[in-house]
Order: C-alpha cells, then structure tokens, then sequence
C-alpha cells in the first residue's frame, strides 16, 4: 500500500502540475485534492503521528479552498496555518534549540517578509499574514532542529513555495509563479511526510 500510494501521490502531482501550467481548471479541480490524499494515505500506512494527519489533512483543505474560484485567501490562509502548527508538534525534540532556530530564520527571512507585508493592500490582512509567517518560520525552524536532512529539504521547499505564494499575489506577478509554487509545494509536503510518517 505504501508503493501504491506513493504511486498515487507521484501520477496526481504530475497531472496537477500539468493542469497548471496549462491552465486545464477541471483537471487542476480533481488532481490538487488527490494528489494530498494520496499523500495523506501514503503517511497513514507509517507510524504517523496524530500531529501529521492533520498537518496534512488541514493542508487538503487550504488547498481545496486556494483552488476554488471564490476568494478564499483567509480560509485557505486559515488551514495551512493549523497545518503549520500540526507540523510543530510533529517534530519531537527539546524547545531551546528550536527557538535559537527560530531566531535564525526570522532574521534570514525578514527583509523578505517585511517586504511582501508592505505591499499587502488590505491593512486588517497584514496581522493573519504576519502570524501566518511566524508559524511557517516556526515549521522550519522545528524540521532543522530535528537535524533530519529530508524534513529540512522539505520544509524549506514548503517554505519556498509559501513566499512564492506571497510574492506573487501582493508584490510582483510573474507567470512562472504558479508552477514554481505547485512543485515545491508538493516536494515539500512529500519530504516532511517522508521524514515524519515514521
């Protein structure tokens, strides 16, 4: 069952990015869900932690809320940012070095991040993205902690992606974007689920 959900994840993610780079709505409707519960099962089949289900089954549902044609940024937004926190309590280890971690990566990304929360337009939007980037920061501060080279590479993937994400909508649209953000995303998401599922 592991193969053949591993399987699953790889044929829905290939099918995913090919309904965005084309822009094939219908097909983007059908393979973006599948291609995390697929995932979802694929981490299931291990000795996954409650913690990583619902990263991933609350990443499911911020990804059917992007996806959909009504602007669901704050509900999608919402999702991942329990994902996030899920992800943290997946990664057993001593809270000290996650924090030194944390600091870490808050000043690597703040030039960057301050940026993006400049150009958001709706002021009352700049808190939930500014919580939002401290539970990623923290998501990734926890995978480099843990000293696992997989969930790392994934978590920085995922990070990747989310800045992508964030770049995209407020400060500079490029048309590459939307692959670059799908792909990493799904890389990410496999080497967390990868590292964490046990």
């Amino acid at each position: 069952m592991d193969a053949t959900a591993l399987v699953a994840f790889g044929v829905f993610a290939a099918l995913d990015w090919l309904a965005v780079s084309r822009s094939i709505r219908a097909l983007e409707y059908v393979a973006k869900p599948a291609t995390l519960l697929a995932l979802l099962v694929y981490a299931a089949f291990g000795h996954a932690s409650p913690w990583l289900v619902a990263a991933l089954a609350f990443s499911l549902l911020g990804d059917v809320f992007l996806m959909l044609p009504a602007d669901l940024f704050l509900a999608g937004l919402a999702a991942f940012l329990i994902a996030h926190l899920a992800y943290v309590g997946a990664f057993v280890g001593s809270l000290m070095p996650r924090l030194v971690w944390l600091a870490v990566v808050i000043v690597v990304l703040a030039p960057v991040a301050a940026r993006i929360l400049r150009a958001v337009p709706d002021r009352a939007l700049r808190v939930p993205v500014a919580v939002y980037s401290l539970a990623i920061a923290s998501m990734v501060a926890s995978a480099i902690a843990s000293a696992s080279t997989v969930a790392i590479v994934g978590a920085v993937l995922f990070l990747v992606s989310d800045m992508l994400i964030a770049w995209n909508r407020f400060v500079d649209s490029r048309p590459w974007a939307p692959l670059a953000i799908i792909v990493t995303y799904h890389l990410g998401q496999l080497g967390l689920a990868t590292a964490l599922r046990g």
